[in-house]
Formats: structure tokens, C-alpha cells, sequence
């Protein structure tokens, strides 16, 4: 099966809310989406597609020198196929072009397999936002990486 990797576009706004919605309990509205990719400057957002259906999201937001990842997504059905590491290692790669030299994200402390790819590409927790999910009160953990370089990815 093939993959496209490229830029989100307004139009693809319905399906990733989409997307979100079905891999998340507490997803962003169709709106913010079509904030990020229309309206906000710092954002870098970017699908996956696949047979004309978008399998994967990143939103990303460049702030001065950091990275932070807002939102990652990959289809149920697509899952475990390198999609998320492909979006996060373009993400990181390009925001390392750009002059980041580090990026940090929040993750729900009972998402392991999402924190082990993290910590594939070198994050480490570095805190702990108590109750921070609202759907259950849940932790989230704070992973950052140091040092970000172009030729790490």
C-alpha cells in the first residue's frame, strides 16, 4: 500500500476532525483544525494519505526554538505501519530546519506504545500534568527532547 506524506489543506479539515474523533476521547473540534491550517502561523500541519483517504495527522507548532507537538493520529486500521513515525520524524526534521533545537509534547500516562515511539526518537518525561485529561482525570505525561538536529532523522 502506498503513502503520501503532504501539507493538510482546508478541504481536508472534515476528515482529519474525522480521523480525530475516532482515535480520541477528547477530540478537537472541526474548527481548531481549520484554525491551524488557515489562521496560525506557528502551525505546521501535515497528513497521510492513503487511496485518497488521509490515515494520518500531525499538528505541530513552531514557537521560537521548540517543537511542540499538539495533536498526532493514525487510523485504527493503519496502525503499527510506520505512519506516526514518518509524520514525526518530517515534523521534526523540518522544525530542525527551521531553527528548532528542541520539542516537547504531552501524552496520556496510560498511552505506552505512544510513549515508547516517543522515546524511539529521544523524548524524555520531564514532568507530569496531574488530571490534565478531563474525559477521566487522567495524568499527562511530559516528554521533551533535547537538542534537536537535522541529522538525527
Amino acid at each position: 500500500m502506498s503513502f503520501e506524506l503532504r501539507r493538510m489543506k482546508p478541504e481536508d479539515v472534515k476528515a482529519v476532525a474525522e480521523l480525530d474523533r475516532i482515535s480520541f476521547s477528547l477530540p478537537w473540534p472541526e474548527r481548531s483544525f481549520h484554525f491551524e491550517v488557515t489562521s496560525n502561523p506557528a502551525s505546521r500541519c501535515w497528513v497521510v494519505e492513503s487511496g485518497g483517504q488521509i490515515v494520518g495527522v500531525i499538528v505541530a507548532w513552531l514557537l521560537v526554538d521548540e517543537v511542540h507537538i499538539a495533536t498526532i493520529a493514525t487510523h485504527p486500521d493503519f496502525r503499527r505501519q510506520g505512519i506516526a513515525q514518518a509524520l514525526l520524524t518530517h515534523v521534526l526534521r523540518s522544525g530542525a530546519e527551521e531553527g528548532a533545537v528542541s520539542s516537547f509534547l504531552e501524552v496520556r500516562a496510560s498511552n505506552f506504545a505512544a510513549q515508547a515511539m516517543y522515546r524511539k526518537f529521544g523524548y524524555e518525561e520531564s514532568g507530569r500534568r496531574q488530571r490534565y485529561y478531563k474525559d477521566n482525570d487522567e495524568d499527562a505525561i511530559l516528554m521533551t527532547l533535547e537538542n534537536l538536529a537535522i541529522n538525527d532523522f
